[in-house]
């Protein structure tokens, strides 16, 4: 069962923090360039939804094992047009068929699910063939002096932020996974402290 904290102040703390304008603008770089059928990992609040093309995509399937957070992804901002639907499921156990979508989104999930190495290969699993793997996540620095400070902070910095880890690679991981990545950029992002903002995002292929 989830604490109080989990119910009633995390999801606070996350919408602020995931919400705020330099965050929105990294979610602006890659949701736009969804299309199809698109699967949403840890689709959370649903602060992604207001950014898809809804002349481009199909339909949106998000998946977040939070209940108090789908529920605010069932309210949260999207075009009318878009076909939307949230469900029960954790990234590492899809409960989806094989091939079944053209696109998969995940931004600032990978952090935070139980095991990142098992949530790729599912994502890699749903995906079509031809399919793409959109990301834009925050990880481990490459700068000996942050990455020295996040893994400071990392243990109280679990506790408070929902699990949340910041010594995570993030492309190297995906390509560890098998993915083939295309096209990949990263910087720390403005206004964030640097051992919370480094920030990877791209495009990858199964």
């Amino acid at each position: 069962m989830a604490s109080l904290y989990d119910r009633f102040v995390l999801p606070k703390l996350l919408k602020c923090a995931c919400s705020a304008p330099p965050m929105m603008k990294q979610r602006a770089k890659v949701v736009p360039r969804a299309e199809g059928r698109v699967l949403e990992l840890g689709i959370g609040m649903g602060l992604n939804l207001a950014l898809y093309d809804p002349d481009k995509v199909t339909s949106v399937t998000g998946v977040d094992p939070a209940p108090e957070l789908r529920a605010i992804a069932e309210a949260a901002p999207r075009d009318p047009r878009l076909s939307v639907k949230v469900e029960e499921g954790t990234a590492e156990a899809l409960p989806f068929e094989d091939a079944g979508f053209d696109c998969v989104v995940c931004t600032f999930t990978l952090c935070s699910v139980q095991a990142p190495a098992k949530a790729l290969a599912e994502a890699r699993r749903v995906l079509k063939p031809g399919g793409r793997f959109l990301y834009c996540e925050h990880g481990l620095a490459p700068d000996p002096g942050v990455a020295k400070w996040q893994r400071r902070i990392e243990p109280v910095w679990k506790a408070i932020a929902g699990g949340c880890h910041l010594t995570r690679p993030v492309t190297t991981a995906i390509e560890a996974a098998g993915f083939k990545v295309g096209r990949r950029d990263s910087m720390y992002i403005p206004g964030t402290p640097r051992f919370a903002g480094w920030n990877e995002w791209g495009e990858a292929a199964p």
